[in-house]
């Protein structure tokens, strides 16, 4: 069974900076790509980051620059570090695993239970 679990979300000021974790088990983790996603209030779901097994990045246009995704395979671990955060960032952050049917970002890959990040003007 495979299970996410973020950690790391919070109330922050504009400007201030946060580190989201997501520890990984009941996938090989080491060979596979990790996503963050993203859900703010009355808006879908978007891609923050992605990272491969190799550690190729991507990042939502707006985001590069403040935002980094990063991996630690001895630890099952992909992690967000987001800085200058603005009121915009405010949103429930989802760690993502593609699934063995279902690449990221699709409904029906791995998703976690969401941390919620509050971003205050």
């Amino acid at each position: 069974q495979v299970q996410l679990v973020e950690s790391g979300g919070g109330l922050v000021q504009a400007g201030g900076s946060l580190r989201l974790s997501c520890a990984a088990s009941g996938i090989i983790f080491r060979t596979s790509a990790m996503g963050w996603y993203r859900r703010a209030p009355g808006k879908k779901r978007e891609l923050v980051a992605s990272i491969t097994s190799g550690g190729s990045t991507n990042y939502a246009d707006s985001l590069k620059g403040r935002f980094t995704i990063s991996r630690d395979n001895a630890k099952s671990t992909v992690y967000l570090q987001m800085n200058s955060l603005k009121p915009e960032d405010t949103a429930v952050y989802y760690c993502n695993a593609p699934s063995i049917v279902y690449g990221l970002g699709h409904d029906r890959s791995n998703w976690g239970q969401g941390t919620q990040v509050t971003v205050s003007s």
